[in-house]
């Protein structure tokens, strides 16, 4: 039993390396990183012609931490009676999705459906990023936009094909239609 303190002991410290090195990443990405950074904290600072705030920030109600950042250009009080998605929604959307620095990696525009050309069609409770949840529920459809969705909310530090880990992303999406459209519950 008198040894029980220093077996602990010596497991405690050969877990700490790896307590410690939580993303393999971090290192390796540091100069993209604080790249990307600089740029969302332009983007988030940016303003229009009239000196307003270019983006929105939108954080959904279940996670106070996210955020996406959303620029309309659409007028949306033409779209204020119209349908919004739910987390249980299918939604159809035209998408083009780039890096910061304007490097395209995805597009419905490539896309041939029995639906409709250009169009995407997904459930938002699938495995699509949160980010993309985050900016869809808070569109109607008809609304066009461009979505600054931060790595956090995108792929994250592992990335996903062509977009590096901690890649900030720039989607332009139209909201085309809800299809099956289920009313909320009351």
């Amino acid at each position: 039993m008198k040894y029980l303190p220093i077996a602990i002991l010596m497991l405690v410290m050969a877990f700490l390396p790896a307590c410690n090195s939580t993303d393999d990443n971090w290192d390796d990405y540091k100069e993209w990183r604080e790249v990307n950074d600089a740029w969302l904290q332009q983007k988030k600072d940016q303003k229009d012609d009239a000196g307003k705030a270019y983006y929105t920030k939108v954080i959904p109600e279940h996670d106070p931490n996210a955020y996406v950042l959303i620029h309309y250009f659409n007028d949306r009080s033409k779209t204020l009676g119209n349908l919004s998605p739910m987390i249980t929604s299918t939604v159809d959307v035209k998408y083009h999705g780039r890096t910061y620095d304007d490097i395209p990696f995805d597009s419905s525009y490539t896309l041939t459906a029995a639906y409709g050309d250009s169009i995407y069609r997904t459930p938002l409770n699938s495995s699509i990023i949160s980010g993309w949840r985050v900016a869809l529920m808070d569109m109607r459809v008809g609304d066009t936009c461009e979505v600054i969705i931060p790595y956090q909310q995108g792929y994250g530090q592992m990335g996903s094909g062509p977009i590096k880990p901690y890649s900030n992303l720039i989607f332009g999406i139209k909201l085309v239609d809800i299809p099956g459209y289920e009313k909320p519950a009351k």
